[in-house]
């Protein structure tokens, strides 16, 4: 076997590059996406001002500059996206951006699939139903974090079930839907940033105290 302190330094250098690794990893990828909306809008620009400025385009052109230029570009659209979404003019675009795709099969579904879940997460699912709860999974013993995204009553006997998204750690976008009755599941009284901060961090980030246990039912008035 190796000698103790060779297994303690490896484990000690794997814990440390470990979440430098993991921010490394989601920076890139959001920059990268960034960089591959915004990069068109860049080299559109360089070629309008390449008549005048032929070194300037160049400049444009260059990885480091494209990049960073690329991503300014994109976060600029973005808000500018999000501040039309907030005005009359920019909910009616969007309207009809929503029953253009509403007519194209397939991607319909997953586009409004998509903002359904976006919209659920930031309501109640019902008003005696919280939206951020703990759910027994995998297995009885053990607790998970998760999303209710709606809440429904069987026919046949009156029990309610909520469907619950829970998602993986440290990438939230891919996950488990479970089906569990309302009366399993256990308050959190956490907000959904607070949830999806907890889970991106692997529980490092997030509020001090946690109900592990559902709260005991109030006594009747006749108790």
């Amino acid at each position: 076997m190796p000698p103790m302190h060779l297994q303690r330094y490896l484990i000690t250098g794997l814990l440390t590059i470990i979440p430098l690794w993991l921010t490394w990893w989601v920076f890139d990828f959001v920059l990268g996406q960034l960089s591959s909306l915004g990069g068109p809008l860049v080299r559109a620009l360089a070629g309008l001002v390449e008549p005048w400025a032929p070194g300037l385009s160049a400049r444009l052109l260059a990885p480091w500059f494209e990049f960073g230029l690329a991503v300014v570009a994109t976060l600029l659209a973005l808000y500018i996206l999000g501040w039309l979404t907030t005005r009359v003019v920019g909910r009616r675009l969007i309207a009809l951006v929503d029953a253009i795709i509403d007519r194209i099969p397939l991607v319909q579904r997953v586009y409004g699939a998509t903002r359904q879940l976006l919209a659920a997460l930031q309501t109640r699912p019902s008003e005696d139903v919280e939206r951020v709860v703990l759910i027994d999974f995998p297995s009885p013993e053990m607790k998970a974090v998760g999303f209710v995204t709606r809440v429904f009553t069987d026919p046949d006997d009156g029990q309610r079930y909520a469907a619950v998204y829970v998602p993986t750690t440290p990438n939230p976008t891919s996950g488990y839907l479970e089906i569990v009755p309302v009366e399993k599941m256990v308050t959190t009284g956490w907000s959904a940033d607070e949830a999806m901060s907890f889970i991106i961090s692997g529980g490092t980030v997030g509020p001090d105290e946690l109900r592990y246990r559902a709260a005991p039912p109030a006594p009747s008035p006749e108790e």
